[in-house]
């Protein structure tokens, strides 16, 4: 019996496995300054290249900076 119940809530566990990783990983980005400052640079060099407008560069540099400013008080913290 054990083994049906196996089989059949194999596709389930590999989704919520996959979910794990996937959140995993998130968390993983957006508390690594260094992966952040590299978004940083790329925006710059977009901002730059005239791919985006300053108003938009404003907006997601600010949400940028916000972020490294948690993830430096957080690490302050512990």
């Amino acid at each position: 019996m054990f083994l049906i119940d196996d089989i059949l809530l194999a596709p389930l566990k590999g989704v919520i496995f996959i979910g794990k990783k996937i959140n995993e990983v998130i968390e993983n980005e957006m508390s690594d300054e260094g992966a952040v400052k590299e978004r940083l640079m790329a925006l710059q060099l977009k901002f730059e290249m005239d791919e985006i407008d300053e108003e938009e560069y404003d907006r997601k540099e600010d949400e940028l900076l916000k972020i490294l400013e948690d993830i430096r008080t957080e690490k302050q913290g512990k």
